[in-house]
């Protein structure tokens, strides 16, 4: 893992390249896969949230429109709700599917009870339904990478980027949230 050390003139410095490097550059290195810290040459404090979120603003500013003015107005109002919303709905496709396949595997098995369709039916039934699926979901893919792609090509984060950033996001806040409840003490204490 590549460790970036920030100097008090905010200058970057790749430890291991043993260069100094922009913050496009530390954005390649991320787009190539690498996971990266940032941390404050002198404290050793982790920047790497915030090195991550001024990635995100300077692309913002270079290329307009990089994320909707919905989402950024959505993020500053709701804070963290909104990221636990962005979450949930990255991982609401799978849970549909979950739960239509647990509807199937009831209903098939009140059909048994009831004495309307044999077990080895319901069984048959509910392995065909499966496979029709996956063979469906196997149809799909070709879409969906192309879309995938599409997506990559216009620079709109992938889930993993955006769960990763959400982290950071996290610890960001928690981070800050600390600093104010250190500084009201600070405050309280003095007065």
């Amino acid at each position: 893992m590549p460790v970036i050390k920030r100097y008090p003139n905010r200058k970057l410095y790749d430890t291991d390249a043993k260069k100094y490097i922009t913050l496009d550059g530390i954005a390649e290195l991320i787009r190539d896969g690498a996971e990266v810290q940032v941390v404050d040459h002198t404290t050793e404090e982790d920047l790497t949230a915030v090195t991550l979120t001024q990635i995100i603003f300077e692309q913002e500013k270079r290329n307009s429109g990089f994320l909707p003015k919905s989402v950024l107005t959505g993020l500053v109002r709701a804070g963290g709700d909104t990221l636990n919303t962005l979450r949930r709905n990255l991982n609401s496709p799978l849970e549909l599917l979950k739960h239509v396949d647990e509807e199937i595997d009831k209903r098939l098995q009140t059909l048994v009870e009831r004495g309307e369709m044999a077990r080895d039916e319901a069984i048959s039934l509910s392995e065909k339904l499966i496979a029709a699926g996956q063979e469906k979901s196997k149809e799909m893919m070709p879409g969906q990478q192309r879309l995938e792609r599409l997506l990559t090509v216009r620079g709109v984060p992938s889930r993993e980027e955006v769960e990763q950033l959400t982290s950071q996001i996290e610890n960001l806040s928690t981070k800050i949230d600390n600093l104010i409840d250190e500084k009201t003490a600070e405050n309280d204490n003095n007065n």
